[in-house]
């Protein structure tokens, strides 16, 4: 719980260790990793790990459809060991087009697979024996020689309610891109809850954990601008649309749609108002207004995250206050 920030690192691996020990001497609680086409996530957090002592190290997030339970399961424990148990796994669906050509796996029914994924990971995890019964995967693999990790916390990725009630069931934190304060408190909160419910839980100790545009800049148009060009491949993928319409951005995705072809319209369909709710940007303090939104919302650890050409060392200084 706290401030969080998402570290990638860009063309430069050095140059994203720099900023991690940056983000622990400025005071931040964790530190999370995007996996994407480049350096592979769980690997680079690895190196996080080697160079810091406090910070927490988590993936934001892996996809299930990557590698087997029992490979993340292992993969997850040998991290938390590494880093003297600062490791949470981040977990998520991801989208077809990632999942069909880049991985040749196939998403069939998102939320039940999630459920299973995590359950053989978990189990693992605690040294159990992992159900036999799965539909998707199945394994009989127990960690040798490495105690196993209980406390290692499991976040899911969540936009739909289905999902969101999935990672309050079974996670210990939600994982949320491109939610903004709004559906924040009117839909992952309410939805979370139910989850928790079903596992006979409170929402005491769950995290809630979005990701935040940030940048401390003197020019938000220009962030703005660079925000829009960002986020076209969002606004064109089924789960991230759905999410938008029920934040009451329904005619973003109107313009967007009525634009297709046209990449200028496409990016003006995106509208400031969208933006101005999404993000934390301006001054140092816009910066911490916006992340105070999110946390007046229910985000228990809203994350910093860069936005293209501005100067993250700056504005991670700004969103934890220094």
């Amino acid at each position: 719980m706290g401030t969080g920030c998402f570290i990638s690192t860009g063309r430069s691996l050095d140059e994203a260790i720099e900023r991690v020990k940056l983000a622990e001497t400025l005071g931040y609680e964790s530190v999370y990793m995007t996996h994407i086409a480049g350096r592979e996530s769980l690997t680079v957090l690895t190196a996080y790990a080697m160079a810091t002592s406090r910070i927490r190290l988590g993936t934001g997030v892996v996809p299930i459809y990557t590698r087997t339970p029992a490979t993340m399961a292992q993969t997850a424990a040998t991290i938390d060991d590494l880093s003297g148990g600062r490791f949470t796994l981040g977990l998520g669906v991801s989208h077809r087009p990632v999942v069909e050509a880049w991985h040749g796996q196939t998403i069939d029914h998102p939320v039940a697979e999630m459920r299973e994924y995590t359950t053989i990971v978990r189990a693992i995890l605690r040294g159990e024996n992992p159900p036999a019964e799965g539909e998707k995967w199945r394994s009989s693999f127990h960690l040798m020689g490495l105690d196993p990790r209980p406390a290692l916390p499991i976040y899911i990725a969540a936009l739909s309610p289905a999902m969101l009630r999935l990672a309050g069931e079974i996670g210990d934190g939600v994982l949320l891109w491109l939610c903004n304060p709004s559906y924040i408190r009117d839909v992952v909160v309410p939805e979370v809850c139910k989850g928790r419910e079903r596992a006979g839980l409170t929402l005491d100790g769950f995290d809630i954990v979005p990701a935040v545009p940030t940048a401390l800049t003197d020019d938000p148009e220009a962030a703005f601008a660079t925000m829009r060009r960002d986020l076209l491949t969002y606004f064109g993928l089924p789960f991230y649309r759905a999410m938008i319409e029920r934040s009451g951005f329904g005619a973003d995705i109107e313009a967007y749609d009525a634009a297709v072809g046209e990449v200028e319209a496409m990016q003006a369909a995106i509208s400031d108002a969208f933006l101005q709710e999404l993000t934390a940007v301006g001054d140092s303090a816009q910066v911490q207004a916006g992340l105070d939104r999110y946390r007046a919302a229910g985000a228990s650890t809203p994350c910093v995250g860069p936005i293209a050409k501005t100067d993250f060392d700056a504005t991670l200084r700004a969103g934890i206050g220094v």
